[in-house]
C-alpha cells in the first residue's frame, strides 16, 4: 500500500500535488491498549465471570497480536525523507508516547489494589502478575523510544517507565553500550548463532548489568560528580521508592507479585533483544575496528499491527543506523534481514531453542550466502557449525 496521496493526474506536468500524510497518524494511540491490559482483564472477568481473563496480557501478546499480524500482513512503505523534519517536529507523536506512562502506572496501582484486597485464586493472581509483567516489558520499549532523544523531559520519562521493571540500568547500557557494540561478540545483548534463549538470558542480564556499571563509572571518572547524578543509583532508587511506597500503601502481600511482574518485564525485553540480532555480525576493518552499523545488522519485521503497538520497534535496522530518528519516521530497507513473523510470534518460538534454531539458523546462513564464518557464532558451538557448514556448503 502506498502512503503517497498523489493521483495520476496530479503527477502530470504542472499539476498541483497534495502533501503527503501519515495514514496511521490516528492509529498510533492504539499503543496505549497495551498498558491498559489489567483494566481490560478486570472488565472481562466482571462481564463473564471467567477468571482466565486475568491472563489477558499473554493472550494479547502471544495469541491476538500474531493473529492480527497474519490478517493485516506487513507493509514496506516509508515516509518521504523530505517529510522527516516536519514529522519529527510534530509534537502529537511525542504525546502518544507520553500518554503510555500514566496508563502504565494506573495499571500498576490497580494491580496492587487487586492483589491486596480481592480474594482471587492463586492462578488468577499469577495471571494478573504476568499481565502486569507484559505491561512493564512493553514499557521498556517506550523507555527505549524516549531514552534516545535529546530532550531532558523525555530522558526522565524513560527512567520513570523503567522503574516498574527494576531495569533502570538499561538506560545506560542500551544507549552507551549496546549501540556501540551491537552485532559483535563483545555485546551481551546480541545473541549468537547456536545460542539458545535460556543460555542467552543469564549472559545478557549479568553482562548488561556489569557493562552499565563500568560505563557509568567511566563517565563519572571524568570531572566532579555527586551520588545524586549517578545514573544507575538514581534509577535503582526510583524502583526502591516505588516498590516500598506500594508495599506501605497495600501491604507486604503484594511484594512477591511486584517482583514477579518485574522479572517477567525484563525477561520480555531480553527475549526481544535475543531475536533482534541473532547470529548477525559486523565485519572488521583492516585496522581491527568494526564497520559501522547498517541495516544488515538487525532482524526486522514490517508487520503493521505489532509495529503500531510497539512504536515501530520492529524496524530495528533503521533505529540502529540512526538512533535519534523518531518512531514515526523509521524506514524499511530491502537489505535488512526479515523475521518470518512479528515479535509476538517470534518470542514464543524463541522460548523453544530447537524450534528457533530450526527456523532461524538457515536464515542466518542465507543472509551470509552460506558462509557461516561471517556469522556471530556461539564459542561453544563454533566447531560444530564450521564442520556442518564448511566451505559454504550450507543449504539456504
Amino acid at each position: 500500500m502506498s502512503t503517497t496521496e498523489v493521483t495520476s493526474e496530479e503527477r502530470a506536468e504542472g499539476a498541483p500535488q497534495r502533501p503527503w500524510r501519515d495514514r496511521k497518524r490516528y492509529l498510533w494511540p492504539l499503543a496505549t491498549v497495551m498498558p491498559a491490559m489489567p483494566f481490560l482483564g478486570a472488565g472481562l472477568v466482571s462481564a463473564t465471570g471467567w477468571a482466565g481473563w486475568w491472563w489477558v496480557g499473554p493472550m494479547i501478546l502471544f495469541v491476538l497480536l500474531p493473529a492480527l499480524d497474519l490478517i493485516f500482513g506487513a507493509t514496506d512503505d516509508n515516509p518521504p525523507e523530505s517529510e522527516r523534519e516536519r514529522l519529527e517536529a510534530d509534537r502529537y507523536y511525542r504525546w502518544v508516547t507520553y500518554l503510555f506512562l500514566p496508563v502504565q502506572y494506573a495499571s500498576l496501582v490497580f494491580c496492587c489494589w487487586v492483589w491486596a484486597t480481592w480474594d482471587l485464586p492463586w492462578h488468577a493472581d499469577l495471571g494478573l502478575a504476568l499481565t502486569m509483567g507484559v505491561v512493564s516489558g512493553v514499557a521498556i520499549n517506550t523507555a527505549h523510544e524516549l531514552g534516545h532523544k535529546r530532550e531532558d523531559v523525555e530522558r526522565w520519562l524513560s527512567k520513570i517507565a523503567l522503574a516498574s521493571s527494576a531495569y533502570g540500568h538499561f538506560y545506560v547500557e542500551h544507549n552507551r553500550g549496546h549501540h556501540v557494540r551491537v552485532a559483535t561478540p563483545e555485546d551481551p545483548a546480541s545473541s549468537r548463532l547456536g545460542e539458545g534463549f535460556w543460555m542467552f538470558l543469564p549472559r545478557t542480564v549479568w553482562g548488561s548489568l556489569r557493562s552499565s556499571w563500568h560505563l557509568e563509572s567511566k563517565r563519572r571518572s571524568k570531572g566532579r560528580h555527586t551520588p545524586f547524578d549517578h545514573e544507575l543509583l538514581v534509577a535503582w532508587a526510583m524502583t526502591v521508592v516505588l516498590f516500598v511506597g506500594l508495599t506501605v500503601a497495600f501491604g507486604p502481600v503484594i511484594l512477591p507479585w511486584l517482583v514477579l511482574q518485574a522479572v517477567v518485564g525484563f525477561t520480555l525485553l531480553e527475549v526481544v533483544n535475543y531475536l533482534e540480532h541473532y547470529g548477525l555480525k559486523r565485519a572488521k576493518r583492516d585496522d581491527g575496528r568494526y564497520v559501522r552499523t547498517d541495516p544488515r545488522h538487525s532482524w526486522n519485521a514490517d508487520h503493521t499491527v505489532s509495529n503500531l503497538l510497539l512504536y515501530q520497534l520492529q524496524r530495528h535496522s533503521d533505529h540502529h543506523a540512526n538512533p535519534l530518528r523518531r518512531y514515526q519516521t523509521l524506514r524499511h530497507f530491502e537489505e535488512s534481514p526479515q523475521l518470518p513473523s512479528g515479535y509476538g510470534s517470534m518470542i514464543v518460538v524463541a522460548l523453544f531453542p530447537p524450534v528457533w534454531r530450526a527456523m532461524m539458523d538457515r536464515k542466518v546462513l542465507a543472509h551470509y550466502d552460506g558462509d557461516v564464518t561471517l556469522a556471530n557464532i556461539h564459542p561453544r558451538k563454533r566447531e560444530r557449525y564450521l564442520t556442518r557448514y564448511a566451505a559454504g556448503s550450507a543449504r539456504t
